[in-house]
């Protein structure tokens, strides 16, 4: 039978991605003796690829009597579709070293794209460098490939280079050039490009919002959404629809995201994988759990993102048996944890003091899964021996750690040593903690008390001095609430809402009541030397006091009040917040800069810890 019937046969095993099939035709051809022909071992390596079947895939390259080209160029491709660029660069040495081959243009193609999946930089400018002096360097291909190499690694002035020697530009260079620009931050560059883009497609739409999101500029990003659909573009990719669902997530709007989860179901794209998996995190970061638990029960197939997005956002909202459970039925349905699921597990066990499951995690994840902790599963270590009163154990750990605690790291046992009262630690950490120059006014009021408890005067005067000359540098503090359509965004000390006057009537009527509780204010969180009645009042009008209260006349009854706050919840307004939820019998949840707070009937799920 000729060899072209074969190769025939081999191209509809990829077209319909036939593993039966393609196994049986490699066994036919071996039992034949034509795997001889360089051609046909081309084609069917192709097809490993295309089904997804690596390691038939490897051994096959590796048993070839000769490679071309198009062998290293169809294998490295295949390592990159398998999402191991890693694999792919480490092999490339061998294409010289074994076949005495020098790359072609669609080997440069596949090492380039392995560089930009990694970050690798500094391998892909020798890459770069190394096509430059090659026969193929005006390869439009390849240098498509550069731009968006350039881009994905936040550089996207040299990715701007590139893009300018194409002769012919398709629309790959385009959508990478505007992505990398738009990623960045820089908005202006961004949609320059983006006018002058010969297609406005959906894929060209979808780099400028993609891009703006990831950078921050959510808002810009949703608005484009908006004049993209009015502009008629068929969404026939749901990438976009992923982003758009994370911008939601990010800025925590949760009405927002319930209707693009509209659009996600009537598009019919709610099957898709990575876009539950988005709306499962969106809810979480959103702090509604129980829609983010609808989205997984329902989902027919799920991954490691989407049992560790749930997992993730049972233990930030301090469900931690919930999240336990889940890791356990995880497991039980053949799906490996992977390096995020592990900070999820350990923060889980940090907040309801289970030491030693937090320990056997630490230690499963490194000894059955081949882990390497980073320095966030330290930290959440930390932070759970910490909590727990393991004081010398933490100090042990921070030893032996291959990395140099962080200023939350450091705050976070300062505050556990205060906690525990154990006040000679305290200075020791609150030392390395100062040396770090802290950057958040927290920090300082932690170490300020710290050192005046224990008598050390002139460092906690230091300590207030660098917080008055931080305070001129920092953002200002502001909370922000969602209810239906509305937003409203309060400042601290704002007094020109045009509600001034029946927010603070509320929260004067709210002080009362707490005083009568037994409420004082503790003004140790404001470091500034005023007297102690201006202290007072300075913590009165704190953002989310004026927040809560303008959700309270302006809400649903009976509705979750949600607040988003840019700074650190101070101690002060966390009492504050506890004594209100239970006086309007009300659930609050505010989301600050480190963690959720949902505060229920004078209770708060950090356990007053945070």
């Amino acid at each position: 039978m000729p060899i072209l019937h074969y190769l025939h046969q081999l191209q509809n095993c990829a077209k319909h991605r036939s593993i039966i099939s393609t196994k049986q035709l490699h066994a036919h051809f071996i039992k034949l003796g034509v795997t001889q022909f360089l051609a046909l071992s081309n084609t069917l390596l192709n097809v490993y690829g295309k089904c997804s079947l690596l390691q038939d895939a490897l051994q096959l390259f590796d048993e070839m009597p000769q490679r071309d080209h198009v062998s290293w160029a169809t294998f490295l491709t295949t390592q990159n579709q398998a999402n191991l660029p890693d694999k792919t660069l480490s092999m490339f040495p061998a294409m010289f070293s074994l076949d005495r081959l020098l790359p072609d243009d669609f080997v440069f193609a596949s090492l380039v794209k392995a560089c930009g999946s990694l970050g690798a930089i500094k391998q892909g400018k020798q890459v770069h460098g190394n096509f430059l002096v090659s026969p193929y360097f005006d390869d439009d291909v390849v240098k498509s490939s550069l731009v968006d190499m350039y881009a994905k690694c936040g550089l996207p002035d040299d990715s701007r280079l590139v893009f300018d020697s194409i002769k012919l530009k398709n629309m790959a260079s385009w959508t990478a050039i505007i992505y990398g620009y738009a990623r960045k931050g820089r908005k202006e560059e961004a949609l320059e490009l983006f006018l002058r883009v010969p297609l406005k497609n959906l894929f060209a739409w979808t780099s400028l919002i993609s891009g703006l999101i990831q950078s921050g500029n959510g808002v810009d990003a949703f608005g484009l959404f908006v004049k993209m659909r009015r502009q008629g573009i068929s969404i026939i990719d749901p990438l976009v629809l992923s982003s758009i669902v994370g911008a939601s997530a990010n800025l925590a709007m949760l009405e927002l995201g319930k209707q693009v989860h509209g659009l996600v179901i009537q598009l019919g794209y709610e099957s898709c994988v990575f876009i539950s998996n988005a709306l499962v995190d969106m809810y979480a970061k959103c702090s509604d759990m129980s829609a983010a638990r609808d989205v997984f029960s329902r989902m027919s197939r799920r991954d490691v993102v989407s049992w560790t997005s749930i997992i993730v956002g049972a233990a930030q909202h301090g469900q931690a048996e919930e999240a336990l459970s889940l890791y356990d039925n995880m497991i039980l349905n053949g799906v490996e944890p992977n390096e995020v699921t592990f900070v999820g597990l350990i923060y889980a066990c940090s907040h309801v003091g289970l030491v030693n499951r937090g320990r056997e995690l630490f230690k499963s994840m490194v000894e059955d899964y081949g882990i390497h902790p980073s320095l966030q599963h330290y930290t959440c270590l930390l932070d759970l021996l910490g909590r727990s009163g393991h004081l010398e154990e933490a100090e042990s750990v921070i030893n032996l750690m291959p990395f140099k605690p962080d200023e939350p790291t450091w705050a976070a046992l300062l505050s556990a040593c205060k906690q525990y009262r154990n006040a000679k630690m305290a200075i020791k950490f609150a030392d390395h903690l100062f040396s770090l120059k802290p950057e958040e006014p927290s920090t300082y009021i932690l170490l300020s008390n710290t050192y005046a408890s224990s008598g050390l005067w002139e460092h906690a005067s230091k300590a207030r001095h660098l917080l008055e000359s931080l305070e001129v540098r920092k953002e200002p503090g502001y909370s922000y609430i969602y209810f239906g359509k509305e937003s409203q965004m309060f400042y601290a000390r704002e007094t020109s809402h045009p509600m001034k006057d029946e927010i603070f009537g509320l929260l004067n009527e709210l002080d009362v009541e707490m005083r009568r509780r037994g409420y004082a204010p503790d003004t140790s969180y404001i470091l500034h030397n005023t007297d102690h009645q201006e202290k007072e009042r300075q913590l009165f009008w704190h953002s989310e006091r004026l927040a809560v209260a303008y959700g309270l006349l302006k809400s649903v009854p009976g509705t979750v009040i949600r607040i988003v706050k840019n700074l650190r919840v101070c101690g002060d307004c966390h009492t504050v917040l506890k004594l209100i939820s239970d006086i309007v019998q009300r659930e609050i949840v505010v989301r600050d800069a480190k963690r959720y707070h949902h505060f229920s009937s004078g209770k708060c799920t950090c356990n007053d810890f945070w």
